[in-house]
């Protein structure tokens, strides 16, 4: 007899994928399965399969045949649903394969859902926001705290946090994390800026000059200290209206968002910022200009 799936929950990673445990009756045969009787996980967490990466397997697997058994369990009506394993299943189908080699077992909803979303997180084959979203549907579907999704999952959980802090970015932001345009490091950046309008205004500059993370994390270090919040934690100074006239003047001058920083005494600094070396260049040529 199989072992029981709750036996797996609650050990870690190991416990839910270990071969061992997938193999009906405990044995370590493979059944060849009709493929026409195998459907997809609707709650595949992963979104995104590369069409070009799936032709390369599909080709190697008519040449040479899977290798790797997918992992399947039975459900009504004689069909099996995948585990896991749904990009080598696509590929067999494009290779023209009528039976595939799978180890099938039994695992709930719940179960089944968990170790496809860890199965894709040992392969890095999802992007962050797609492991965001399988996190929050787990979260919401059992009704799981942070802490029990992190014992469930082998994860910890700081890091499903930041996960599905992720999904407060703007929608275009985190298309642009699942393109890869941007990376996590940015997009933990972006998260420090609290109005979408600037975090997208800055994930624009980001794509469009090819900003690092370490270039990213000075503009909005920059930004930050500019804030509303930041600038009422200080000591007002009332700035005379000839000075707001001239932040006024200097900011169309220079087509950029010009500061003055006024102390008690009178003293003080003008900030020009810029988004770019190109931005740069623009302002250091309208200081010539001036000469």
């Amino acid at each position: 007899m199989a072992k029981q799936t709750k036996t797996a929950l609650g050990r870690g990673l190991g416990a839910l994928i270990t071969m061992d445990d997938l193999n009906t009756g405990g044995s370590s045969s493979i059944n060849e399965i009709e493929i026409s009787k195998i459907i997809p996980n609707p709650g595949q967490p992963r979104r995104v399969f590369d069409e070009e990466a799936l032709d390369e397997l599909a080709a190697s697997i008519k040449s040479l045949g899977l290798v790797q058994p997918i992992t399947l369990r039975e459900t009504r009506n004689d069909k099996y649903q995948i585990i896991s394993g749904e990009r080598r299943y696509r590929a067999s189908l494009k290779a023209g394969l009528e039976t595939i080699p799978a180890y099938v077992r039994k695992a709930s909803d719940e179960n089944v859902m968990e170790m496809a979303l860890i199965e894709n997180i040992q392969r890095e084959d999802l992007n962050a926001i797609e492991i965001a979203l399988a996190f929050q549907t787990l979260i919401e579907s059992y009704n799981l705290t942070q802490e029990k999704l992190s014992e469930r999952i082998g994860k910890k959980r700081a890091t499903i946090a930041n996960f599905l802090r992720l999904l407060k970015l703007p929608a275009d932001i985190q298309m642009g994390l699942k393109d890869k345009k941007i990376d996590m490091g940015h997009a933990k950046l972006l998260l420090s800026l609290d109005d979408p309008s600037t975090q997208l205004m800055v994930y624009e500059q980001i794509v469009e000059h090819n900003f690092s993370v370490r270039k990213t994390e000075e503009i909005i270090q920059a930004l930050n200290e500019e804030s509303p919040q930041k600038t009422q934690n200080k000591k007002q100074v009332k700035t005379p209206d000839e000075y707001k006239m001239l932040k006024s003047h200097l900011s169309n001058f220079f087509d950029s968002k010009v500061t003055f920083h006024i102390n008690e005494k009178g003293a003080g600094k003008i900030t020009i910022p810029f988004t770019s070396q190109e931005d740069l260049e623009r302002i250091v040529q309208l200081f010539d200009s001036i000469k």
